[in-house]
């Protein structure tokens, strides 16, 4: 194939492509095929590649684009930005090859397999000017952001997020696949480093951890508590956090925000009374008001995908820096660490090897 950099941003039209078609990827070609079909976002949907050629093709077909089997030979079509959704571990090489060739990349979650190939992504995009985002999702969600404008000193949370079991990034543990989308919102939310793991997981359905409940503590004196799921029998994506005379709800699925706010006048107590020496009468308490911010119903796929797209045409800071994906990933990477430690002092291993 020859090169067609030449056709690239002819008319400000920017040329895009996914690398790695599975569950995922699919989803980022969907999103693609459809803003392609809007005007004023001025894209065109290039291909699709794979290793896995059928795969490629399926999708290609599915979406009315063209399939290819390496990201060079997407590359030669002339691409400006491409997400990037193949399995973590091919994470670092496939970037890598994009950026060197002046590609913007969108790397979905978890941004690598250690920290170090994550410091690598970091100094490709830097050596190489290109604008690389961490497709941590929920940040997009549009319950997400109507709840940080709510934010003034969050102390502790207590978050949820259960999936019915499927055969699908079993590559990595319940934490890296599901609990790292919450451990990233709570530490945007909480902006303060960790103190303090505590951590405990079972493996039921598959040979890594597919059920955990972790304990984080921050220098803020904040305490999150998190349980994450793939071998639930329903779907839950909550976060609930108390924060001085607030308790907020957020549902990711529903993408509704729910507050209760105590209000800031309380009305002044009966004298001292022999028979109610805490001097409370009818209406002593303080009131609550109940209030619903306005949420818009949007894609959380589509805002990211078209949030790293305006960065792309801008060169601009993405809203999910790579530096936020790898802060998520080192404390992920400290979860997983310390539930291999629990698993190590109760004995797990040894009930599982007797079939207990």
């Amino acid at each position: 194939m020859g090169d067609n950099r030449s056709m690239v941003n002819e008319e400000g039209v920017l040329r895009v492509g996914v690398v790695g078609v599975g569950a995922f990827g699919r989803n980022h070609a969907r999103v693609y095929r459809d803003s392609q079909a809007e005007p004023e976002q001025k894209l065109r949907f290039v291909g699709v590649a794979d290793w896995d050629l059928s795969r490629a093709q399926a999708v290609a077909a599915e979406f009315g684009t063209l399939a290819f089997h390496s990201a060079d030979e997407l590359i030669a079509q002339g691409v400006d930005a491409v997400s990037v959704a193949v399995p973590t571990v091919l994470h670092l090489p496939v970037a890598r090859t994009l950026m060197q060739a002046g590609i913007g990349v969108l790397i979905e979650k978890p941004l690598a397999t250690t920290l170090a190939e994550a410091d690598e992504l970091i100094s490709l995009a830097e050596s190489h000017g290109r604008v690389a985002q961490t497709g941590h999702l929920e940040r997009f969600n549009p319950a997400v952001r109507a709840t940080f404008p709510l934010l003034t000193k969050p102390m502790f949370f207590e978050v949820h997020r259960l999936s019915i079991f499927a055969p699908r990034s079993l590559d990595v543990d319940v934490v890296l696949d599901l609990m790292i989308h919450d451990i990233d919102i709570v530490m945007a939310f909480a902006r303060s480093r960790v103190k303090e793991i505590r951590a405990v997981g079972l493996p039921i359905l598959s040979q890594k951890v597919d059920i955990a409940n972790v304990r984080l503590e921050f220098e803020s004196g904040c305490v999150a508590n998190f349980t994450a799921s793939r071998v639930s029998t329903e779907r839950v994506r909550k976060l609930r956090f108390f924060q001085p005379r607030q308790y907020v709800s957020l549902d990711y699925s529903r993408q509704d925000v729910f507050v209760l706010t105590v209000d800031e006048t309380t009305p002044e107590p009966l004298d001292p009374d022999p028979f109610n020496p805490a001097g409370i009468a009818a209406g002593a308490f303080p009131s609550i008001t109940p209030f619903k911010p306005k949420v818009e119903p949007q894609e959380p796929l589509k805002v990211e995908i078209l949030s790293f797209l305006t960065a792309v045409r801008r060169g601009s800071r993405p809203e999910v820096t790579l530096e936020d994906g790898r802060q998520a990933l080192a404390v992920a990477m400290e979860v997983v660490a310390a539930i291999g430690a629990h698993s190590v002092r109760a004995h797990l291993s040894e009930l599982a090897r007797a079939g207990h």
